[in-house]
Parts: structure tokens; sequence; C-alpha cells
């Protein structure tokens, strides 16, 4: 896929309307992902985070109002999921596993490209390797090489990193802003830390129905350093707006 692809695709809900167990979740819910950016999103535990991205992967309906690339062509085909688990099969090797994608629409998976994703995440050397030989930053960085193998304009990550310990969630979430840089990225976090670290743009789900608030990042490009004073500024004014967030969730 060229390169022009992958920055020219932007997602937007217009109009979103949805209800789970009698509650409205989203009333003409409308948000942007703006092409060649990663925005961060983040809120209170049920309040619709996980409904939003799953819509715009194709994962389910919405009541009224829509979800389209901004090119108005369909998005199905343009986009991967990376998600908390890596979920790996036990059965395959590293290399198999990143080349499983093509393997299952029935087609020939390019392996020379295979082992150079594996070389950009850092894995050269363990293509050989089954999922259980590996630790829970390695699997991740498989999981990685394996989205990055699907060549994806729009990429959706649910807390890819919320499992792993300090030092290896922040090695990732750099490695994850470089070989992402010009795509349109969608991460889900609980992390304010990691939402200011790696979005062009943050934003916050409030409210019943839900809103969408902007946050103004850091200045600068991600992944911003993690000993910013701007970056650990913001991280206090955004933790205090979650729990303003979760109290009327509540």
């Amino acid at each position: 896929m060229a390169d022009d692809e992958h920055t020219d695709v932007g997602v937007r809900v217009e109009g979103a309307t949805l209800a789970y167990a009698g509650h409205v979740l989203f009333q003409d819910l409308g948000f942007e992902l703006p092409a060649g950016r990663t925005t961060c999103l983040l809120g209170p535990s049920g309040v619709g985070k996980s409904s939003l991205i799953r819509l715009i992967a194709g994962l389910g309906s919405l009541e009224g109002g829509e979800v389209r690339a901004s090119d108005r062509r369909p998005l199905a085909g343009r986009v991967a999921w990376m998600g908390q688990r890596d979920s790996l099969l036990p059965w395959l090797s590293v290399l198999d596993n990143v080349a499983l994608g093509a393997r299952l629409r029935g087609g020939v998976p390019d392996l020379d490209r295979a082992r150079g994703l594996l070389g950009e995440v850092g894995l050269s050397g363990l293509e050989g390797r089954r999922p259980a030989q590996l630790s829970g930053g390695q699997r991740q960085r498989t999981a990685l090489a394996r989205t990055l193998m699907e060549d994806r304009p729009v990429i959706l990550m649910d807390e890819p990193f919320s499992a792993l310990d300090a030092i290896t969630r922040a090695r990732l979430q750099a490695l994850a802003a470089r070989l992402l840089r010009d795509r349109t990225v969608l991460l889900v976090t609980h992390d304010p830390l990691e939402a200011l670290r790696v979005g062009h743009l943050v934003r916050v789900m409030a409210g019943r129905p839900v809103v969408v608030e902007e946050v103004a990042p850091p200045p600068g490009a991600p992944p911003r350093d993690l000993d910013d004073p701007a970056l650990l500024a913001l991280q206090g004014d955004l933790l205090a707006r979650l729990a303003a967030a979760d109290e009327l969730a509540a």
C-alpha cells in the first residue's frame, strides 16, 4: 500500500446513537480521527470506549448515525486491530503468527517482509520461537509486528500495553509511536501519562449521554519524554478531569 494511502484516511463518527441494556450510551455523538494522527481516548469504565472502538472496527451496529472514512470509501478492509491480549496462536512460531492474516485470507504471506518487521520491533533471531517462550513485552512486540503486517491505514488499539510493567510499557509506547507515525490511530487507554506521551490528540469520553471532550496535549511530536515538565503538569489536570468524569458516570 502506498504511503499516501496511509496518511489520507481519516475516520468520522457522525450522529451516532447507541443504547445498551436500556441505557443510552451515545446520542447524536460526533467524533473524528484525523488522518495520519494518533488520537488517544480516555474515560471512566463503562462510559462506552470499547463500544466506540468496536463500532469503528465494524464489529457492531448503530441505532442511528454512521461511521465512515473521510474519503467516503468503505472502511472495511482498511482497519487493523491490536488489543490488550496478544492473541498469538500457541502452536505457531513467532514468524507464522506475524504472517497469519494472509494465510487466513487464503493468500501467500510475504515472509521476508514479516522477518523485516520482526527486526523493526527488536525480535530478530526469535522468529522460530513459540509464544510460550516469549516474555510479555516480546509477545506484544510480536502483536505489533502482526498489526503492521496487515498494512492498513487505520489502526485501532484497545489498551495494548496495560498489562506490561512500567519500563516495558514505556519502551513499547515509543516503538509504536515511531512505527505508526503516519497511520490514523485510535488508542484507547486508562493511563493519562500514556495518552499525553503518544497522542497527537487527547480526548475524554464523559457524561450520560456521552460527549467527547478534547484535551490540549503537550507541545512537540510524540513520543514525548516521560520527564517532560509540560507532560507531567498536564497529567495532573487530566487526572482531575477523569475523576470528575468518573463521578458523573457513577
